[in-house]
């Protein structure tokens, strides 16, 4: 068996245990977590960090112990994520205080779990492992990579609707989003904070205003959304061709890696 080989068997059986303990311990491990501390937001993101045990021991099994956190992408500028999505979300934050009126509902477990757990757990499990790993340790191209987790990303927002045309719109808005968080990624050296702090930034600006039920949005929201994104695309190509920097999803890298 070949390394590529490996390192997608470890990938796959990493996360299909984690899939499992997520859908049925889940909930149990995070009621436990309130009964200790009577508190949801942090048992929530407790019990995220104990469903990923097999996405770190299989990151840890692919390669050495010294590069986890290099695999990962947690390695990298934390200010720089954060101020590249700063920059980035600034028309959605602008925007939305002029339009909508601000939520005076707003808790702090709305922000843990909303804000801050979804944007890091959801990055770091769907990008820097499912997406990440395949893409930089096997001889899998951008496509390959990414369809199954920007998918699984998709899905797990459809929770929020029940009518047709309102779930398709979700998903395709979340599946969307989630190949652009890894194409994010990959193009910020696999710094996994900049998909990080977009993700939190923008969820935040849709809790902060009274935006929307769901991740669908409508037509001012997603005016605004969309210029996030734009910016998200035209900083990054315009970062890498100042600086004389190839982008890394091209060509040779689409489907299978020519160079690896």
């Amino acid at each position: 068996m070949n390394k590529s080989t490996k390192a997608l068997l470890i990938i796959v059986i990493s996360f299909a245990i984690y899939f499992v303990l997520d859908d049925i311990f889940f909930k149990e491990i995070r009621k436990w977590f309130f009964d200790l501390t009577n508190q949801l937001g942090i048992s929530h993101i407790l019990s995220y960090l104990i469903t990923g045990i097999p996405l770190f021991i299989g990151t840890l099994l692919i390669g050495k112990r010294m590069d986890f956190f290099q695999n990962l992408g947690l390695d990298k500028s934390i200010i720089k994520g954060f101020l590249f999505a700063l920059a980035c979300t600034f028309p959605m934050y602008i925007g939305f205080s002029v339009i909508f009126e601000f939520n005076p509902n707003i808790k702090i477990n709305t922000i843990l779990i909303g804000v801050i757990s979804a944007g890091f757990f959801e990055e770091l499990y769907y990008r820097g492992f499912l997406f990440g790993l395949p893409f930089r340790k096997t001889k899998l191209g951008f496509i390959l990579s990414v369809f199954f987790g920007a998918l699984y990303f998709g899905l797990l927002h459809l929770y929020q609707s029940t009518e047709f045309s309102e779930l398709l719109g979700i998903f395709l808005i979340t599946f969307l989003g989630g190949i652009l968080f890894a194409w994010v990624y990959s193009e910020w050296n696999f710094n996994i904070w900049v998909p990080v702090f977009l993700h939190m930034l923008m969820n935040l600006a849709w809790e902060l205003f009274s935006v929307s039920d769901n991740a669908l949005g409508g037509i001012y929201s997603n005016v605004f959304r969309f210029l996030t994104i734009a910016l998200v695309i035209i900083l990054t190509v315009l970062y890498k061709k100042r600086n004389g920097i190839k982008l890394t999803v091209n060509k040779k890298t689409l489907l299978l890696q020519k160079e690896n």
